[in-house]
């Protein structure tokens, strides 16, 4: 019989596989739903084949702090039958990057106008352990640490006007197995019948499996074996003991916990009120993998390792597919500059006595809260910046932003209106390819300021 001091240490270690195993559940959970579902405009779309957005993303695309500035191009890859050719167009000198993400959510490669050029070329992808000869003709590998990734794309978009050059940089964006006639694995199915309590370690256990992590991610999840995460064969959460499910019931409650309070770190009192939590090293859990692109540096290292998998977990839950902060930083807040909690209730401006100094553009954008889903709105903007056209800026340039529920009765206001829903929200900012001023913290980004 299991005591309850023993019943504690094991709900403690669950907690920590959860912590550890959310972005690995979230991610291929968000592959499959990409793949049978779709994201809002991005239609269902096969392993291997590249779905294009036909638009901006809107409030359909229930994806987590899904992006309003570029159109994305997004392919999940199945490498387990073997490398795939992947052929990138001339952009012509426009904005455009490819990121690639393994199912643990780490960020392995990028190519784009940061990290390669804009120009046409070929690349060979190869899953792990590939040993081959690459053909002559691809400007270079990228070795993938799972059999199974992701490739998010996306390309700079100055509004629907400027769709169809993107239209027509997407067509030409292509995936070719080398050997297509062989057989591909996919994503393994966990037990349908595990109850739903305990589909979450259920779904954990039988991904674990299909995409090991890197050797010392390996040892880490030895720890895990007296909760059957490690077992083989059929679930163990089948019929499982009483004190079992008590064990991961309460880990997984702890986990959340956990795993919010990472993800929104507003009330942590670390900050001033209304300072933008602006973290350039959000994506820096990533410790085995740098491919081409990635920038293989201490500064872009989390040191700690065990730490590293909290921050990968809220990089997961509050925006997943993010980049490292060397291609783009994201800045959120929760509350004002008096440290109240951002809600459409309220008026708010946020004022820019300067443009952030950014080497590509910028832009805010609102999402709701807790989902951190686009906001719908009658004017159907949902994200402000750069690049929008109208705005009204002041005689001594700067750029004061209106953020409310209702549109604002004064033209010119109405034209700097960034709409926000009725109740709670957290409003996003992105800098693309930021100046080193974000990076080293030199530049702050303003409070939003409650005016009424």
């Amino acid at each position: 019989m299991t005591s309850p001091t023993e019943t504690d240490s094991l709900s403690g270690l669950a907690a920590d596989a959860y912590v550890y195993g959310y972005p690995l559940v979230f991610d291929v959970s968000m592959i499959s739903a990409f793949m049978y579902k779709g994201f809002g405009s991005l239609p269902p779309t096969p392993f291997n084949r590249f779905g294009h957005s036909t638009k901006l993303a809107t409030p359909d695309a229930h994806f987590v702090s899904v992006n309003n500035d570029t159109v994305y191009s997004i392919a999940q890859l199945d490498l387990s039958g073997g490398p795939i050719l992947l052929h990138v167009p001339d952009t012509a000198g426009a904005y455009y990057v490819l990121q690639f993400v393994d199912v643990w959510s780490n960020n392995f490669a990028y190519l784009g106008k940061r990290a390669t050029g804009t120009q046409e070329g070929d690349w060979l992808i190869v899953p792990p352990g590939w040993s081959g000869t690459a053909p002559d003709t691809v400007a270079g590998v990228i070795h993938a640490p799972t059999a199974v990734i992701s490739i998010v794309g996306r390309n700079a978009c100055d509004g629907p006007d400027d769709m169809p050059r993107v239209r027509a940089l997407q067509q030409q964006l292509t995936l070719t197995p080398l050997d297509p006639a062989t057989h591909r694995t996919g994503l393994p199915a966990p037990d349908p019948d595990v109850p739903e309590e305990l589909l979450f370690y259920e779904r954990l256990r039988v991904w674990m499996a299909a995409f090991p992590p890197a050797g010392p991610d390996q040892d880490h999840q030895e720890r895990f074996q007296p909760l059957g995460l490690l077992e083989d064969g059929p679930s163990p959460y089948m019929n499982p003991a009483p004190a079992l499910v008590k064990t991961l019931t309460e880990g997984l409650k702890a986990g959340k916990a956990r795993v919010e309070a990472a993800s929104n770190p507003s009330g942590d009192g670390q900050r001033p009120p209304g300072a933008w939590e602006t973290n350039p090293h959000l994506f820096d859990y990533n410790l085995d993998h740098f491919g081409i692109g990635t920038i293989d540096s201490p500064q872009w290292k989390t040191a700690d390792r065990e730490a590293s998998y909290l921050l990968r977990a809220a990089a997961a839950r509050a925006a997943l597919w993010g980049n490292h902060g060397y291609e783009a930083v994201y800045a959120h807040t929760f509350t004002d500059s008096g440290g109240k909690q951002l809600s459409g209730a309220r008026a708010y401006t946020l004022r820019f006595e300067q443009p952030p100094p950014v080497d590509s553009f910028w832009s805010v954008t609102m999402y709701d809260t807790p989902d951190y889903y686009l906001v719908a709105n009658p004017a159907h903007r949902y994200s402000l910046g750069d690049r929008t056209p109208g705005l009204v800026y002041g005689e001594d340039g700067s750029l004061t932003i209106f953020i409310q529920h209702e549109r604002p009765d004064d033209p010119a206001k109405a034209a700097n209106w960034l709409p926000a829903p009725e109740g709670d929200f957290r409003p996003m900012i992105r800098l693309y390819t930021p100046a080193q001023s974000v990076l080293d913290g030199t530049y702050q980004l303003p409070h939003i300021v409650a005016t009424g």
